[in-house]
């Protein structure tokens, strides 16, 4: 067994950028700007600033490790969670409020594929309440939950969503919904019916539904092409493709499509950018609004991807 310490945390840990979008047309909801603060106290700031943006999530993740200068401008986010903490408060306090001027929210990711919580025998509880002080100690937005553990969820026995199930409501225990933001980043299988012992991710769900589920790929051929993404999955991972994951109960707009920008930092179920730009369009057409997550994209992958459907 091993502990998830907070300088475990720190070290695997990795700063996300939440970009909001409502309307291509109109300022964001979720966006925050100095009008928005008038006549409003300290504390009541602090809440408005961190709010549960509505759909759609535009999401860029960042784990680059730089100097101790501290977060570049919004526009050229390359930061990691180490470096954050790093700061003096005053410093990070400064960035933020850019951060949020700029409509964007600031969150940090948790576990990854070096970390495995549950096959640990780590505490869920205590866990959850050490990550959650940390995100009100540096002045985050909330919590990506990156959980990779697949021999837990492959054993079948329950302890995974256990796991999962007991970490996230105690999340959201001390993370507030309104005032901070909790996400889930599953692999898109997770979510196949009838596959998992425990349920997979439709138990999760089904249990802290509160929380927004990042869609994402897996698989050497699996979600590469718009039909495979979004409606009819193959037969090895059943009802996992965006909208047969809907139909299972998930709503619509709680699933964001994961998709790296690289064919190395993706691995698995690359789909160049032109195409999947033709994916969320067909996906908008059919009423989605959930948003794309983009790891390692610069803004000209950024501006395909969204295209007519989001453009910017």
């Amino acid at each position: 067994m091993f502990p998830v310490t907070l300088a475990r945390f720190l070290a695997l840990a990795t700063l996300l950028a939440l970009i909001t979008v409502s309307s291509v047309h109109s300022a964001p909801t979720g966006n925050v700007t100095a009008d928005a603060f008038e006549g409003l106290s300290h504390e009541a700031r602090e809440i408005l600033a961190r709010a549960t943006p509505a759909a759609s999530h535009w999401v860029a993740y960042s784990d680059k490790f730089l100097s101790s200068a501290g977060p570049p401008a919004p526009s050229t986010i390359k930061d990691n969670a180490r470096v954050w903490a790093s700061l003096p408060e005053s410093q990070r306090s400064g960035i933020k409020s850019q951060y949020s001027a700029a409509g964007i929210k600031l969150m940090v990711s948790a576990f990854g594929s070096s970390n495995l919580p549950t096959s640990g025998g780590v505490d869920p509880v205590a866990t959850a309440n050490t990550m959650a002080a940390w995100v009100k100690k540096y002045g985050l937005d909330g919590i990506d939950v990156d959980y990779e553990d697949f021999d837990a969820m492959r054993a079948g026995n329950g302890k995974a969503e256990q796991w999962l199930i007991s970490f996230t409501k105690q999340l959201r225990e001390q993370l507030p919904a309104g005032q901070y933001i909790i996400t889930h980043a599953p692999v898109a299988a997770w979510f196949s019916p009838k596959i998992w012992g425990g349920g997979g991710y439709l138990k999760v769900h089904s249990t802290v539904g509160s929380s927004i589920d990042w869609f994402y790929n897996q698989g050497d051929s699996e979600y590469t092409t718009c039909e495979g993404l979004l409606t009819a999955s193959s037969s090895r991972w059943p009802n996992s493709s965006l909208f047969q994951i809907s139909a299972s109960g998930v709503p619509i707009n709680k699933l964001v499509i994961g998709k790296a920008a690289t064919k190395a930092s993706a691995g698995t179920g690359y789909i160049p950018p032109e195409i999947l730009a033709v994916c969320v369009s067909q996906a908008k057409g059919k009423g989605w609004n959930g948003g794309v997550s983009y790891p390692d994209a610069a803004s000209s992958w950024i501006k395909t991807v969204r295209g007519s459907a989001f453009p910017v």
